[in-house]
């Protein structure tokens, strides 16, 4: 589209990773056999919340909205990285791309708050067992799941709007495997001053703050079980907050690194670090929840297992009643 003498971007190329040019066809695969195994790890999670009478309980329930959203997050993104690794497509348009982001950042804002809904529960859990039931409802669970999902679309307005005002005239390569902010905001026509600032304000109040209320409910609920006497009592309370803060670390530490800091920084001498670290967080973190909570969690070992076992029963006695 011509306007002037100036020519509007209407797609973008997502370069991907160009110096791995060699090996597009390995990673290709194995970014889809990540890709499946996220989907199988979290609908896998869902469906035994979901099935199992014993894992319904708040916890449960916003572990199973965790991965619900994760599902979410990574089909925002790996579905058009592994178009680019095999060479087929690596165009986007204007508007797709400025979609991609705005679930991108949605998506993570969203985890955010459910991580630090998820802490707020185990607080509450350990540090009042006796008001828990009443203070972290069915009704009140509902609402705070609400709040997480719709929260996050609202707050992530403002750097949308700012984005969606810059111009955008050539160059139009995104050095990305994804339509990023930082990388995006580079090929903006002018200074794109307002909009590096509303990014920045929003991601760091979002990611902070989140990680704020996590660490206060963690050294709450340190405090609380070192007082148990016994030491199965503190073991059994630490269990059930074990997997929660491993993918907690995981997330925020990945998360804080790219984000929690202005997006002038970004220099092209670390934009291949960069891609790497955002690959970590938007692929492989996602695969690795659902490993963190069936390996740590008894209770849905327990339910996976007894999930199993039910479904072996069930076909052998159906080929039991054929034959």
């Amino acid at each position: 589209m011509i306007a002037g003498n100036i020519t509007t971007v209407t797609h973008f190329i997502i370069l991907g990773f160009p110096a791995l040019k060699k090996l597009q066809l390995l990673l290709f695969f194995v970014g889809l056999v990540v890709y499946i195994l996220t989907l199988c790890g979290h609908l896998i999670i869902i469906t035994i919340v979901h099935i199992s009478q014993r894992l319904h309980t708040p916890m449960y329930f916003f572990l199973s909205n965790f991965s619900f959203l994760e599902i979410w997050y990574t089909s925002n993104i790996v579905p058009k990285m592994l178009e680019v690794f095999l060479d087929k497509d690596k165009t986007i348009t204007y508007s797709g791309c400025i979609t991609q982001l705005y679930f991108l950042i949605t998506f993570g804002t969203a985890e955010c708050f459910i991580l630090a809904i998820m802490a707020y529960d185990r607080y509450l859990a350990i540090c009042n067992p006796l008001r828990y039931p009443s203070l972290m409802n069915n009704k009140v669970c509902l609402h705070l799941a609400v709040w997480a999902w719709v929260g996050a679309f609202i707050i992530n307005i403002p750097p949308l709007i700012s984005l969606c005002r810059l111009p955008f005239c050539g160059p139009n390569e995104i050095n990305h495997f994804f339509c990023d902010a930082p990388p995006l905001l580079k090929l903006s026509c002018i200074q794109p001053r307002e909009a590096e600032l509303t990014n920045f304000l929003v991601a760091t109040s979002v990611i902070v703050s989140s990680f704020l209320l996590i660490l206060v409910s963690y050294v709450l609920i340190i405090i609380t079980v070192l007082k148990i006497p016994s030491s199965s009592g503190r073991q059994k309370a630490f269990s059930t907050c074990g997997s929660h803060l491993a993918v907690v670390t995981i997330f925020y530490s990945t998360l804080m690194f790219m984000y929690v800091r202005p997006t002038s920084n970004f220099s092209m001498d670390s934009v291949n670090f960069n891609k790497v670290v955002s690959m970590f967080y938007t692929v492989v973190t996602p695969m690795l929840n659902p490993i963190i909570y069936c390996l740590r969690n008894k209770e849905v070992k327990d339910a996976l297992q007894k999930a199993v076992m039910w479904k072996s029963k069930s076909t052998s006695i159906s080929g039991g009643i054929m034959n």
